[in-house]
């Protein structure tokens, strides 16, 4: 395999990780060809780049587009954006382990997702529950290498406002400052770091199930990839 005879396949290029992850992709030459499934084009253009416009309805309908080396899943919403606690579902667990089906069906080597530090299926909390489930689910499902990334507050440019995310964003600098030890998994990290990660995790040719949470994720995103494989 030559280094430039890879391809991927993006779920979630307009958004926070995916933005970044997108050029990530691009711009490096392990990958000729990079997919991205959005729901309207995106103003991208690149030599690389295909967009595929597509109905997560119909997932199942864009079978095709999954003969590739990598997935790469960064969907995911708020509450208040889908309008309900059962859109959000969809967006953030339904539509992400119907990607990673399609993915084991057709032998995709890698499948990396942006999960959330905290993710825990019993938990009480709606989102964090959410979360903890499809980590559960995944985790069942035929990968040969599965990556979960668990960031903590995402840093980065997002296209929407969210006061409570622009608070702590704000204010993350101060509360660092104490987070040492076992909790620097708590610090923010920047969507760049996440989407460098992922880039770097997928390189490495492991098999298996992997879970990355925030202190990682910057380790990870800083290191040559000789020092990731394992």
């Amino acid at each position: 395999m030559t280094v430039n005879s890879r391809s991927a396949l993006l779920a979630g290029a307009s958004g926070l990780v995916g933005t970044e992850l997108l050029h990530v992709l691009l711009e490096n030459p392990v990958y000729e060809h990079v997919k991205i499934m959005v729901r309207k084009p995106l103003d991208a253009k690149h030599p690389k780049l295909e967009q595929v416009i597509v109905d997560y309805e119909e997932l199942e309908n864009y079978t095709i587009h999954f003969k590739v080396h990598d997935v790469y899943c960064c969907l995911g919403t708020t509450i208040k954006k889908a309008g309900s606690q059962a859109a959000f579902r969809k967006v953030d667990y339904e539509y992400p382990v119907r990607l990673a089906n399609m993915a084991s069906v057709h032998g995709v080597k890698n499948f990396l997702i942006v999960s959330a530090l905290g993710a825990d299926a019993a938990s009480k909390v709606f989102y964090s529950k959410t979360k903890g489930e499809l980590e559960v689910q995944l985790k069942k499902l035929d990968l040969p290498a599965l990556h979960i990334f668990q960031p903590s507050l995402l840093l980065g440019n997002r296209q929407e406002f969210r006061l409570g995310e622009k608070t702590a964003t704000a204010l993350s600098p101060i509360f660092s400052l104490f987070l040492t030890g076992p909790l620097q998994k708590y610090k923010p990290v920047s969507a760049r770091s996440v989407a460098n990660a992922m880039y770097a995790a997928a390189q490495t040719n492991q098999s298996g199930i992997f879970t990355y949470p925030s202190d990682q994720i910057k380790k990870i995103s800083q290191q040559p990839l000789q020092e990731i494989k394992r």
